[in-house]
């Protein structure tokens, strides 16, 4: 969905589409960890799902991947900032590293 509100002008859809890859990332990262750990992270602070995929085995890059959208959340949806170009295109990306490493991990 990130990748398709992208394709709307960019006053309107930067920060939706960023929004969207950080929940993208999320929920991937909570796939990856029920998957392989059975649990997920329940807690209102994301920094713990991360935390919680470290324990998943070769997380590295996701972990890193979720870090960086991780710190674009409150920008994206509660800012009164637009999202630059370049962020939304990193959130893009970082999200689709960690959709990525969560289909792997379920497909082992």
């Amino acid at each position: 969905m990130a990748e398709l509100v992208d394709d709307e002008p960019l006053q309107i859809s930067s920060g939706v589409s960023a929004s969207l890859a950080v929940l993208a990332g999320i929920a991937a990262a909570d796939a990856a960890c029920c998957s392989v750990l059975g649990l997920r992270s329940r807690g209102q602070n994301h920094d713990e799902a991360a935390e919680l995929l470290e324990r998943v085995v070769r997380s590295a890059d996701a972990v890193r991947a979720l870090q960086r959208l991780l710190s674009l959340k409150n920008e994206a949806q509660y800012g009164l900032i637009s999202v630059s170009a370049t962020r939304r295109n990193s959130a893009l990306r970082q999200a689709a590293h960690v959709v990525a490493f969560a289909e792997d991990v379920m497909a082992r």
